[in-house]
């Protein structure tokens, strides 16, 4: 298995994992959404992001 296999898999479980937290949050909607979207389009700046400055 490939070391970037390993990378990708592990980086889509912490997305994952940011995007279920984020649905937890008390956020309001569009905020959830937006976290959602910088997440998704921007996998690994966004998860970067949240976890600075994303919704607890």
């Amino acid at each position: 298995m490939s070391i970037y296999a390993i990378f990708g898999g592990l980086l889509v479980v912490a997305n994952l994992y940011a995007i279920a937290r984020i649905l937890r949050s008390d956020a309001s909607t569009q905020r959830m959404a937006l976290w959602i979207a910088i997440v998704l389009l921007l996998p690994i700046v966004g998860l970067v992001a949240w976890l600075f400055f994303g919704p607890t």
